[in-house]
């Protein structure tokens, strides 16, 4: 989620922001985040973090229950 869709829907908790965007971009969204605010930047690196451990222990379980 971009800075300006969360100004439109007027999120204002640096916590919030930071987090969708760590869900929704990558490593320049969490870059840019802590550019932005610190708060935003840890927490979109927490987000980027968790992501990356659900989908790791997450998608061999559905392989295995697909095939």
């Amino acid at each position: 989620m971009s800075w300006n869709t969360q100004t439109v829907l007027r999120i204002k908790d640096w916590r919030a922001r930071g987090f969708s965007v760590g869900l929704a971009s990558h490593g320049i969204g969490t870059a840019r985040a802590f550019q932005v605010n610190p708060t935003a930047g840890a927490y979109a690196g927490i987000a980027m973090a968790l992501n990356a451990l659900l989908t790791s222990l997450i998608v061999p379980v559905l392989v295995r229950w697909l095939i």
